[in-house]
């Protein structure tokens, strides 16, 4: 009895002679009926038998679950979309650390050298330049707007209080319709003194890491430029 052969032989190398699809054609795989066994669902239930009192009734009755409403809504109501995505912290990318000097590419203080004090839980950089060194105050950057240098300063432990809710801003009185035509006489918002508390607390700590590290503090008041034919994508920061 001879032995079955297949039809693809296999190459030097390990490469089987014939694709798939080939293969495929050669058996005739396409005249083969797919049969498909669906799972038996059962229909949820939608009514329930009720017994009904009086001898002409029939004596039970089929009676919906969920009672429909009398009176039909004069307005379509829109429905929300069910979203079964769940909010993932952002990804740091690997360049990015607690101390990595960064160039801003937006925003107004973009082109400035700033220092990475650590990620926020809302995936926001905080930075500064420190202000006392290059006028760059606490600010949220998003990690795609900066450019992560090979320079890195070793931070001291920073305060707690550096969160998200520290750059929370007050709602706007909303004008009722009287006072739509007056004259809007309110101040501009200034910077609360716990603010500006906060940032000499901070700048106190970074100042000195920046210090220690030679030609640091004027490499952080110097901007970032190009001139022509320099490429950032060839440059090593």
């Amino acid at each position: 009895m001879v032995a079955h052969k297949s039809r693809n032989s296999t190459l030097p190398g390990g490469v089987p002679k014939l694709s798939r699809s080939a293969v495929y054609k050669k058996r005739a795989l396409y005249k083969r009926a797919k049969v498909q066994t669906k799972p038996s669902v059962e229909p949820a239930a939608t009514h329930k038998t009720k017994q009904v009192q009086g001898e002409k009734n029939g004596g039970t009755r089929e009676v919906p679950l969920q009672r429909q409403p009398r009176f039909y809504p004069t307005e379509d109501t829109k429905k929300p979309l069910n979203n079964r995505r769940k909010v993932k912290p952002t990804k740091l990318r690997s360049s990015i650390s607690p101390g990595t000097v960064l160039i801003l590419l937006g925003g107004a203080h973009r082109g400035k050298r700033v220092v990475c004090l650590k990620q926020l839980p809302s995936g926001l950089l905080l930075v500064t330049g420190p202000y006392k060194i290059n006028g760059v105050p606490l600010r949220r950057v998003d990690q795609a707007y900066v450019i992560a240098t090979s320079t890195k300063v070793e931070l001291p432990a920073l305060p707690d209080s550096l969160t998200d809710g520290l750059f929370k801003r007050k709602p706007k009185p909303t004008k009722n319709e009287k006072e739509m035509f007056v004259e809007n006489t309110a101040e501009d918002p200034k910077i609360s003194a716990e603010k500006i508390a906060l940032q000499k607390e901070v700048d106190a700590l970074v100042v000195p890491a920046v210090k220690s590290v030679d030609m640091l503090q004027s490499y952080l008041r110097s901007r970032f430029t190009l001139t022509k034919g320099q490429f950032p994508h060839e440059m090593k920061f």
